[in-house]
Formats: C-alpha cells, structure tokens, sequence
C-alpha cells in the first residue's frame, strides 16, 4: 500500500470514530473515548496491534507527570517524529497546551487542514487545524 492509500486508510478509520462520545480513559467506538483511546483504536485497527496499555491516568496527568509521556509512547511506537512540513493525512499530531509544558492531546491528521480528535466537550469530531491548533503542535508522528 503506497503512503497516500496508507494514509487514507487511516483517515477512514479515524472517521468511522466520528460520533463517538468523550469519555476520559475510553477506547471503545461508538462507546466512549478520550483523545489516546481514539489514537490508540485507530492503530489497533489499522497496525492489528495493541498499542501498551497506558494505565490509569487523571485529567491532569501531563501537568503532574514531569516526563513527556506522550510523546516517548509515540516514538516507541511510530519512531522518530517527523516536521510538521512533511505532515500527512493519517499522521498523529501531538499537541501541548503551553510552551515547556508536557504533550496533552492527540489527533490525526485528515488533511492539509484538519484533525480527528476527541475533544472533551464533543466528542470525536474533525476540526479545522487553525492557528491556535497549529501552534500548540508539538510532534508529528508517522503510523508504522
């Protein structure tokens, strides 16, 4: 499967999440989850592998944390990540809310200039990746 048709198949599995409620440490479509849950179904479904088990974890858990916990999982997982310039739909996008603080949100990329996440107040849903997104992004990571 060529890059693009992998990254489209990615893209449609992301989309077939669209719907589904927020519910924090979920990972069940249709059922319930929060922006891991979603990455982590998404690559289940597409690698046919588990992604680790991330383990309990609070709302607050990036603020508490000290480590980039986030990210390390990524690079364990997809490998080293990739500039933002190369970004491609299916990729996973990381995101930190403020500078020097830890990765706290995940998505994946649909397009030049939009995401697939699951966002607390709506659920998985797809956005526009304007400025404030943009700039909040802190790794881009390839689907192995």
């Amino acid at each position: 499967m060529s890059g693009a048709d992998a990254g489209q198949a990615i893209v449609d599995a992301a989309r077939a999440w669209i719907g589904t409620p927020y519910r924090h440490q979920g990972g069940q479509k249709g059922a319930g989850c929060d922006c891991l849950g979603l990455v982590r179904g998404v690559y289940r479904e597409v690698t046919g592998r588990q992604a680790e088990e991330p383990g309990p974890y609070a709302p607050d858990w990036a603020e508490r944390s000290g480590t980039d916990r986030l990210i390390l999982a990524a690079r364990r997982h997809c490998g080293n990540s990739i500039p933002i310039q190369d970004a491609r739909a299916g990729d996973i996008i990381l995101f930190r809310w403020r500078d020097g603080m830890m990765a706290k949100h995940a998505g994946i990329l649909s397009g030049p200039d939009h995401f697939i996440h699951a966002y607390e107040p709506a659920g998985v849903i797809e956005s526009v990746l304007v400025t404030s997104w943009r700039r909040r992004i802190a790794a881009v990571h390839r689907f192995p």
